[in-house]
């Protein structure tokens, strides 16, 4: 059975600034997941508005590349996997456990979806769906040693069960997710897409997330708090109450085209009402 293929590869190119398919190399690999966090936001406002998230591919394109939105991580990094496959990677589709902001030992959910490259007998992780700590670099695999990226550092921890990445934040190397190699197939993104959009109990269904990264700094939005993180310095915050004044940030900060419908107003305006 072949693999589904991008209908529009030339424009997810052009949108990633390459005119022609690049080789596939690490240095491709490092510009593609650099530029990739900077041109398609991390957002789940389908999710907030009760919006169905479809993971095909046809849907995805549609939405990320067409309809002027962004997407978590079974979008996202299910379109920059097919388009290393397409390019010529080595590319496996793999998972993790969300852990961030959890207390050391815990175990999640298998929710989170990713990628492992293989090139030149080195492997990497690649990650373009990560929400506000997103890998803005491939990590090598089997090595515990800090490694730098255009943002935070990280670094990779072998488990008995896996593996750990950690990002070094204001100084703290903190948890971000664990994860191992088996390999899955789409069913398996399926049923955690459906607990991520859809289960009472998911984030993802309780408040608005959305990321950008770009030269130096990210900018995160969580409900009406909005920052922008600059490496190396103290970060910039604003609150924001007013539903107008948070479709015209997400519009400016983050890019973001967001559907005319009064539903996606209504669920805007309820992340940011006072608890």
């Amino acid at each position: 059975m072949s693999e589904p293929r991008l209908t529009n590869s030339k424009l997810y190119l052009q949108r990633l600034g390459f005119d022609a398919p690049p080789a596939p190399t690490l240095e491709t690999l490092r510009q593609l997941q650099l530029r990739h966090t900077g041109a398609f936001p991390f957002e789940n406002l389908s999710t907030i508005s009760g919006a169905p998230v479809p993971i095909d591919l046809a849907s995805i394109e549609q939405k990320v590349l067409h309809d002027g939105r962004g997407g978590y991580c079974y979008e996202l990094n299910k379109l920059f996997f097919t388009l290393l496959r397409e390019l010529g990677f080595d590319a496996r589709a793999i998972s993790g456990r969300v852990v961030m902001n959890q207390p050391e030992g815990t175990w999640t959910a298998r929710t989170h979806r990713l990628s492992l490259v293989t090139l030149d007998g080195v492997r990497y992780i690649t990650d373009v769906g990560f929400g506000g700590m997103v890998p803005t670099a491939p990590l090598i695999l089997d090595t515990e040693d800090e490694q730098a990226t255009p943002h935070e550092p990280y670094r990779i921890e072998k488990q008995p069960d896996g593996y750990m990445l950690r990002a070094n934040v204001a100084g703290e190397w903190r948890s971000m997710y664990l994860f191992d190699l088996q390999r899955q197939e789409d069913i398996d993104y399926t049923i955690g897409n459906w607990y991520v959009s859809t289960h009472p109990d998911s984030p993802f269904a309780q408040r608005l997330m959305v990321a950008r990264t770009g030269d130096g700094w990210r900018k995160t939005l969580n409900n009406g708090s909005f920052a922008l993180h600059r490496m190396g310095a103290s970060s910039e915050r604003r609150e924001v109450t007013d539903v107008d004044e948070l479709i015209a940030l997400l519009e400016q900060e983050f890019d973001l085209r967001l559907p005319e419908q009064p539903h996606v107003r209504g669920a805007l305006a309820r992340m940011i009402v006072p608890a």
